[in-house]
């Protein structure tokens, strides 16, 4: 793979994958080695000004803050301050649980407290776009009475099931703060960031805004439309003790300083933590539902996925709704990427894998799968006509998936067709209308359905 591959490819994915999403800026850097093999800016990361996108962009990043919080819990760790078995009351305000086996950092590092999602995140970002669930959330009293009010929500064991849970690293975020005498963003920003030289990178949003090159946050509205909006996280300087709101996800970086991060947690030697305690974020210890690559799961502020082309994929995804992140490496190679954008709703898995996989030397287009599936689903796509074009259906992408959608002088329809392989390597699919099963098969060219072969015209 010759760098002029790894620039064609990113050059040629990337600006059809933002037209598609109507993304209006994105940054991405990819490391290979300890070096920066690639950076580069796309777009604007403010489209009324038309200011453009740059590697040096600060963007929120989202939950991969969460990896930044695991680092600051094994710190401790090692200074002797906490055990990963310690029941999570034993340090914070935290009353909910089983009593003969209560919930501990270890549960919260892997999303593992048996407890579904409570929103908490929701509660904060809605409040940044005019909508306000009139839940209080200004402090940590707050936050408490509302985790500890849902005892009745428990549906497993500790360590039994994964549940995302964004109010699991604000605790963490709370006990950070709590054993450092610190505020949490501080600590963050003294302890982490500045020792990988991420000097820019900022939980405070004061010096984030007041940065000259840093994002405008996008909305992107149910109906499609995008409009400037104010970063949702509220400024930890104005409200210390609550400063640990941000641990979900309330860091902003950018591609070039997030280099150095991926570069940290490769190499395993950054002397943030021991090779072990960084060893032990990149372990799977609770398993998810399987993805593209087959068994994946989660470490500690990581997600692992075990055989990503016969090597260990560590990942991590942001959304803060207004600004999205993902970084992906992959260690065995010394290789990661991290793509960042000013709004939402854009596949960034599909970008990430395909250029690791080329730098693995596989064919990014046929290897990425979510490629792979929508390129095969997208072929699908058109009218189909029976004999003499009497009658008719259209064949639709839409959201990831096909339709099947027919007007008549006495029917308007519109049915989702399932493939019975995932990977539509075989074109057959069937609907499910009121519990019954109909075979619809693609056959070069023809749509068999029912009683007609239907004819592909345009």
């Amino acid at each position: 793979m010759t760098k002029w591959e790894l620039v064609e490819w990113i050059e040629h994915i990337v600006p059809r994958l933002m037209k598609e999403g109507k993304m209006p800026g994105l940054s991405i850097t990819v490391v290979q080695k300890g070096e920066t093999i690639y950076a580069q800016g796309f777009g604007s990361r403010d489209r009324e000004r038309n200011l453009p996108a740059t590697p040096d962009t600060l963007y929120g990043i989202g939950s991969i803050t969460k990896s930044f919080v695991a680092i600051a819990i094994l710190q401790m760790l090692e200074q002797g301050k906490l055990k990963l078995t310690d029941p999570v009351s034993k340090h914070v305000p935290f009353k909910i649980g089983l009593k003969e086996n209560p919930i501990t950092l270890h549960n919260l590092m892997t999303h593992s407290l048996g407890v579904p999602s409570l929103a908490t995140s929701s509660v904060a970002f809605y409040k940044s776009v005019g909508f306000d669930t009139g839940i209080p959330f200004g402090s940590p009293e707050d936050f408490y009475r509302l985790i500890n009010g849902a005892h009745d929500e428990i549906v497993a064991e500790p360590g039994e099931r994964f549940f995302y849970h964004n109010a699991a690293w604000r605790i963490l975020g709370h006990i950070v703060q709590e054993k450092s005498g610190e505020p949490f963003h501080r600590y963050i920003k003294e302890n982490v960031m500045n020792p990988l030289g991420m000097k820019r990178s900022t939980i405070d949003t004061d010096i984030f805004n007041n940065d000259p090159d840093r994002i405008t946050p996008y909305w992107k509205k149910t109906d499609g439309t995008i409009e400037p909006t104010k970063f949702p996280y509220p400024n930890p300087e104005e409200n210390l003790p609550f400063s640990f709101i941000a641990a979900a996800g309330g860091i902003t970086s950018s591609a070039n300083e997030m280099a150095s991060y991926m570069n940290a947690l490769i190499a395993k030697d950054s002397g943030l933590i021991t090779p072990e305690s960084f060893e032990l974020m990149q372990t799977l210890h609770i398993k998810r539902d399987p993805g593209y690559y087959g068994e994946t799961g989660y470490g500690y502020g990581l997600g692992i996925v075990p055989d990503f082309h016969g090597r260990k994929l560590v990942a991590h995804g942001g959304s803060i709704l207004v600004s999205t992140a993902l970084m992906s490496t992959v260690p065995e190679e010394e290789l990661g990427v991290m793509v960042m954008g000013n709004s939402a709703k854009l596949p960034y898995e599909a970008i990430n894998e395909s250029i690791l996989a080329l730098l693995m030397g596989y064919d990014p287009e046929k290897s990425t799968p979510w490629l792979y599936v929508k390129q095969r689903l997208m072929d699908l796509n058109g009218r189909y006509e029976t004999y003499m074009g009497i009658e008719s259906v259209d064949v639709k992408y839409k959201a990831g998936m096909l339709y099947l959608e027919s007007v008549t002088p006495f029917a308007k329809t519109s049915t989702p067709i399932i493939p019975l392989d995932p990977s539509v390597e075989k074109t057959e699919f069937y609907s499910l209308v009121d519990g019954v099963k109909t075979p619809v098969v693609f056959e070069d060219g023809k749509l068999y359905l029912e009683r007609y072969v239907y004819h592909k015209v345009q």
